[in-house]
């Protein structure tokens, strides 16, 4: 059976689930290990989502020829 893909806010609730769980330490280690390893896929999938929206955030500019265009967003300090 195919894994469903959950969304980035969904991914991130179970994994703060898991780590209240893991922090309780009433859990057996071989539970505490399966929860560990479901921890550790949501992390990377959450890592991934992360990227992707990183990499979808874009300023629009003007460069000098009057033309918009992309530029990586950068936060006005």
């Amino acid at each position: 059976m195919a894994e469903k893909k959950l969304t980035f806010e969904q991914a991130m609730g179970r994994l703060e689930e898991i780590v209240a769980q893991l922090e309780s330490g009433d859990h057996p280690l071989e539970d505490a290990l399966s929860l560990y390893e479901e921890g550790a896929k949501l992390m990377k999938q959450c890592t991934t989502l992360l990227d992707k929206a990183e990499q979808k955030v874009m300023k629009l500019r003007t460069d000098s020829s009057g033309e918009l265009t992309e530029a990586p967003f950068a936060p006005k300090e």
